[in-house]
């Protein structure tokens, strides 16, 4: 599973870990995703979709039916 949100766009970015003596190593800061399957009633199916913490909260307040509609024009889908 790729560590990317297909609604808010979301990817690991990357950084650097500072230990106490200051020194400095690479690291990823990874985006919090999960796959949630949602039924579309006007697909009348159900879509798995890998979306991030602020992208359940997107759907909630959008709806799923636009917001499966907008990954569609898009090519997500």
């Amino acid at each position: 599973m790729s560590a990317r949100c297909q609604i808010t766009g979301r990817q690991p970015s990357f950084g650097n870990s500072v230990s106490h003596s200051h020194r400095r190593t690479k690291r990823r800061f990874n985006p919090n995703v999960f796959k949630r399957t949602y039924f579309v009633p006007s697909l009348g199916r159900k879509v798995t979709l890998t979306v991030s913490a602020k992208g359940i909260k997107t759907i909630d307040r959008r709806g799923i039916e636009v917001v499966v509609r907008e990954l569609i024009k898009k090519g997500e889908l």
